[in-house]
C-alpha cells in the first residue's frame, strides 16, 4: 500500500474506504478478535493482516491520541478499518489481539 499521511482520522477513513476497506471493525478483546457487528463477522488475530496504519496524536487533548488501521482478512475475502485510541487511552490488555495491533503502532 502507498504510503500516504492525512491531517484527521475522518480524512484517513474515507481514502481507507475508497481503496475497498469498507467494512468498518470494532476491537472484541473479550473474545480476543475484530468484529463487524453489521454482519457479525469475527476474525481471530490469525484471520487477518494490518496492511497499513495512521496514527493521530492529539495536540492539546489525549484522547484524541487515535490510530486508524487498515485490516485485511487472510482469505482477502474482506478489507475494512478500525480505529483504536492508544497512549493513555488505549487498552493495555496483554490479548494476542492488542499485543498485535500494538506491535504495528510502533514501527
Amino acid at each position: 500500500m502507498h504510503r500516504k499521511s492525512y491531517d484527521t482520522v475522518t480524512e484517513a477513513m474515507t481514502a481507507l474506504k475508497k481503496l475497498g476497506y469498507t467494512t468498518d471493525f470494532s476491537l472484541m478483546t473479550e473474545k480476543e478478535c475484530i468484529i463487524c457487528h453489521e454482519t457479525k463477522t469475527e476474525l481471530l488475530p490469525d484471520d487477518f493482516k494490518i496492511d497499513d496504519f495512521y496514527r493521530f496524536d492529539g495536540d492539546s487533548d489525549p484522547g484524541d491520541e487515535m490510530v486508524v488501521y487498515a485490516i485485511s482478512a487472510t482469505n482477502d475475502q474482506l478489507k475494512g478499518i478500525i480505529v483504536n485510541a492508544y497512549g493513555i487511552y488505549a487498552n493495555n490488555t496483554a490479548s494476542k489481539l492488542v499485543k498485535k495491533l500494538n506491535t504495528h503502532q510502533k514501527n
